[in-house]
């Protein structure tokens, strides 16, 4: 054993997005230059072991964790790196993808692996809203009653996601949030409210596209009621950077929002729906986590493509499964 070499440990989701995760181990170590890490690995078993493994990795002076999933997966390893010494890398392998896609890690397995070679460490912020820690947008309004629903159906995927807004998007009401931070109170009727650290929720839909995660602020994003002919416009705006352009959208630079809500919801972390009583305060806590980045970001036009064409896959094939299954 080289006493000399940086100890890598990945931790990997058999069940997060929509590609098969059995080969990644053997992806990881074709890749990686074994000549400066150690490598190990462990697959999550249930809900919440990638935290506990993340945090055994940091008692144990781990020196690089890789989250091998999707946003949910990297978000309970993430959390647990806060504040140490222990470095996040990042294998994007779920369905929206949204830090990856924010810091410019390369969605193709492989690429995203040789990033861990170059060792370019930058500092990131993270926020907590009620106590729960995320990395990308927290909300409440449509988007987390989306997230709500995408949590319960069977599908995973962009394209699920797509399909559960088009299906939820007639039937939701908005609600009047007041918005406190520093500089005063807005009241305002809101289809949704993000707070967001990342410039994106994921699949490229840029909900605050000046987000940084690195200036100790987020932008709070009010996206007011629309009417149907509207919402086109919107839809392409969220997709092209364009959305502060939209004279519904109203952004708020701040590094703390208390959001009081009429009647109990639920709001999103990260994706992740969580009920919530009476109001929502979230803060920013800058400079709380390392992560590794390019050095040199390259964009690729094919690798989304592939990842739509993998969706179609999956949920064809999840659809004749289930067939079968009720058959059976």
């Amino acid at each position: 054993m080289n006493n000399d070499k940086k100890r890598v440990f990945a931790i990997i989701n058999p069940i997060s997005g929509i590609r098969s995760k059995g080969n990644i181990p053997a992806l990881i170590k074709e890749n990686l230059d074994l000549s400066k890490f150690e490598f190990s690995y462990k697959f999550t078993e249930y809900a919440g072991h990638a935290t506990m493994l993340a945090r055994e990795a940091v008692d144990c002076s781990v020196d690089y964790v890789i989250a091998a999933g999707g946003d949910g997966t990297i978000n309970e390893i993430a959390k647990a790196l806060i504040h140490s010494d222990t470095t996040l890398a990042i294998i994007p392998l779920g369905s929206g993808n949204g830090l990856a896609r924010h810091l410019q890690i390369p969605l193709e397995t492989a690429k995203a692996i040789r990033t861990i070679n170059e060792e370019n460490s930058v500092k990131i912020d993270y926020c907590m809203a009620n106590g729960h820690i995320f990395f990308c947008t927290a909300g409440v309004g449509f988007d987390a009653w989306i997230s709500k629903k995408f949590a319960e159906d069977k599908h995973r995927g962009g394209l699920t996601y797509v399909k559960n807004v088009l299906g939820e998007y007639l039937k939701y009401e908005s609600r009047t949030y007041t918005i406190s931070t520093g500089d005063g109170n807005i009241e305002e009727k809101a289809f949704l409210v993000a707070c967001a650290n990342a410039s994106q929720y994921g699949n490229n839909a840029f909900i605050a596209p000046g987000a940084s995660m690195q200036d100790g602020l987020m932008d709070i994003t009010i996206l007011k009621p629309f009417n149907h002919l509207e919402a086109p416009q919107l839809a392409v705006q969220l997709f092209t950077k364009s959305l502060p352009k939209n004279s519904k959208i109203t952004t708020i630079r701040s590094n703390n929002v208390t959001i009081h809500l009429e009647k109990p919801e639920v709001m999103h972390v990260d994706g992740e729906p969580i009920p919530v009583e009476k109001e929502i305060n979230v803060i920013v806590k800058p400079a709380g986590l390392k992560v590794l980045v390019p050095t040199n970001p390259s964009h690729s036009i094919i690798e989304p493509i592939q990842h739509a064409i993998e969706e179609i896959q999956y949920n064809i094939m999840s659809d004749i499964k289930e067939v079968f299954k009720r058959k059976g």
